[in-house]
């Protein structure tokens, strides 16, 4: 016992000396805890790097462009300094000292200022010099006054071309460049790309973001005006530089770059689609465009081409955003392309555009088939030592799976799944007479359909053509459980639903609605549960017998903002009995409810950490 209580204060004061030697080391300054190795000796060195940022923004502004800032030293003046043992720092290979290299940091962050929209920014430079041993250790700092940030003061559009100025106009209410925004070269290039994308939507297959550019007009108007007092004219001049630094401001106007080439101001629309849904990942797309050895099937505008006759033209169709005639779209273009290859009898979607004439384009889409068939086998095994009636139980179980990527030739995905197992008693050698080997049997059977499209009654659904990845859902489920001298659990489960999803730019939105599902349960209780009961009358709530016949919607949105957030949203309802409550017949064997339930989840990522958080709230009746 005394060896014990020796061990026992060894062990607390070695831990209490390491707590000691921590928080000492920990108390020194970072200077103390840096170790220098393979610095140039008898010449000053770069030690330490600074950048302190004066000006009007939030704190959080300063601190995100201090930490900018502070990425924009010239790499022969950058202190790299590795962290080592927690506390400790040591800075290899140091770069000479030279004041060449801090006055192109200086160019470098005004640089990185003015494409922030900061022009009048002043810098002033420290450079402090110490001796340690024989090291010349140098620290230098740049002070920066920001100075007040450029806003736009007027935004316009010249394109030379009445469609794309109208265009422009019509469409001006996207823009994120409004009447006294911050200037950033980062916001310019936002709107050049706005602007593109709208062009190349309504059928401008040639224009690129290089015949696009952004004109910026410094020019004070009062300085235009003419006057012949000399006085006067330097009142004015002294009076428009009192302005731009009190509150600088800017004219916008977005041109259209001159072009020899006529052909970037027409409007292409679309000619014919082709489909190639037997491509091999081996094939070259420009030899099997030009190949005559393809049975070709034309519907339409449209030509199907293969050589086996694996897929039908229905479900490509559908996924097609485009149609003969029309503008050329950029955006439904690639639409087109990621709806193909999501719905997963394809592996990969490859394109190619060729233009016909002087104002078309044909399209061709080239579909590598994803195997079709899949099939696999689970084995599991599981320990029970805490059951009530056993005490010692030893699971095993199988899963089949099979998967069918390609039903019926429409790119149908079937799933079916079957499961069986047993529970085997372990202590039938503990005087265990009165128990059976077998405790537990349960065998079940699934399948799935999943269609790539919403099958409804109403055609033309324009809301339909909006959404991404639709699918209808067919499932089927029945199981079989056998629980020795306990009960015997019978159940069918069938339901109907639809599936689609709209993707924005940094944000989805799921949806889930199942108008029909059903689920149907038997249980004949054994004399062992009867004792469970009587023993404990509550246990009685959890074997509740009755049928579902309900429906459900629920809603998820998750978004990825650019400030680092994520945010994950998910909404539900459902209620079952409210149609089939109304026949007498059926109101003791079925549920009747409604529940609401809604979770709310988010994350914010700085460098090093990150914080997560969870709501969630539900209520039934």
């Amino acid at each position: 016992m005394c060896m014990r209580l020796k061990l026992a204060k060894v062990k607390w004061f070695l831990g209490l000396f390491w707590l000691i030697a921590l928080l000492t080391l920990a108390g020194c300054s970072e200077e103390r805890r840096t170790k220098v190795v393979d610095y140039p000796i008898g010449k000053p060195f770069m030690y330490g790097n600074k950048v302190i940022l004066k000006g009007s923004g939030t704190k959080d502004e300063l601190k995100k462009l201090t930490t900018d800032l502070n990425n924009y030293w010239d790499d022969s003046a950058r202190v790299r300094k590795e962290q080592r043992y927690l506390l400790g720092y040591r800075i290899k290979n140091p770069p000479v000292y030279n004041s060449i290299n801090i006055i192109r940091s200086i160019n470098y962050m005004n640089a990185y200022l003015n494409a922030q929209g900061y022009y009048y920014a002043n810098f002033k430079d420290s450079i402090h010099k110490d001796s340690v041993g024989d090291q010349i250790r140098v620290n230098a700092t740049i002070t920066i006054n920001q100075g007040k940030n450029i806003s736009i003061d007027s935004v316009g559009y010249q394109l030379d071309d009445t469609t794309m100025q109208q265009l422009a106009l019509q469409r001006m209410r996207g823009s994120q460049i409004k009447k006294g925004s911050p200037y950033s070269k980062q916001l310019i290039s936002a709107e050049l790309d706005r602007m593109i994308s709208i062009y190349r939507r309504k059928g401008y297959y040639k224009l690129t973001r290089e015949d696009l550019y952004a004109e910026i007009d410094t020019t004070d108007i009062n300085l235009i005006e003419l006057t012949l007092d000399p006085f006067k004219q330097a009142e004015l001049i002294a009076e428009s530089a009192r302005k731009r630094r009190l509150n600088p401001t800017w004219n916008l106007t977005i041109k259209k770059r001159a072009t020899a080439d006529s052909s970037k101001l027409t409007q292409f629309k679309v000619a014919n689609i082709y489909y190639y849904p037997e491509t091999k990942i081996t094939d070259v797309i420009d030899s099997i465009t030009t190949s005559k050895g393809f049975i070709e099937e034309q519907h339409g505008d449209s030509y199907l081409r293969y050589q086996v006759g694996k897929f039908k033209y229905q479900p490509l169709k559908e996924h097609t955003f485009l149609s003969k005639g029309e503008l050329f779209n950029e955006e439904s273009y690639f639409k087109t392309m990621n709806t193909l290859g999501q719905i997963g009898a394809w592996q990969q979607v490859d394109s190619k555009i060729i233009e016909r004439d002087k104002d078309s384009l044909d399209l061709y889409f080239y579909l590598v088939p994803a195997l079709k068939q899949n099939f696999t086998i689970d084995l599991e095994g599981s320990r029970n030592t805490g059951d009530i009636g056993a005490g010692n139980l030893f699971g095993i179980s199988t899963n089949l799976s099979y998967k069918n990527r390609n039903v019926w030739k429409r790119a149908i995905q079937s799933i079916t799944n079957f499961r069986t197992g047993v529970e085997l008693n372990l202590s039938l050698g503990n005087n265990n007479t009165n128990q059976q080997l077998v405790q537990t049997f349960n065998i079940s059977a699934g399948h799935t359909f999943a269609f790539p499209k919403i099958i409804q009654p109403f055609k033309n659904w324009k809301a339909l053509s909006t959404v991404d990845n639709k699918r209808t859902l067919l499932s089927f489920n029945a199981a079989y459980v056998d629980r020795k001298d306990y009960y015997k659990l019978r159940s069918i489960l069938g339901s109907w639903g639809y599936e689609w999803k709209k993707v924005q730019r940094r944000s989805d939105d799921t949806w889930l609605f199942k108008p029909i599902n059903v689920e149907l349960y038997s249980l004949d209780t054994l004399p062992g549960l009867d004792t469970l009961f009587m023993k404990n009358p509550f246990l009685r709530n959890s074997f509740n017998t009755g049928n579902i016949y309900s429906q459900s919607l629920s809603y998820t949105k998750t978004i990825n903002a650019a400030n680092r957030k994520s945010h994950f949203i998910r909404l539900g309802v459902e209620e079952t009995g409210l149609i089939f409550g109304l026949f007498k017949g059926l109101r003791n064997d079925i549920y009747r409810y409604i529940k609401v339930e809604a979770e709310y989840r988010q994350s914010k990522k700085w460098d090093k950490s990150e914080m997560a958080y969870r709501a969630f709230a539900g209520m039934g009746y």
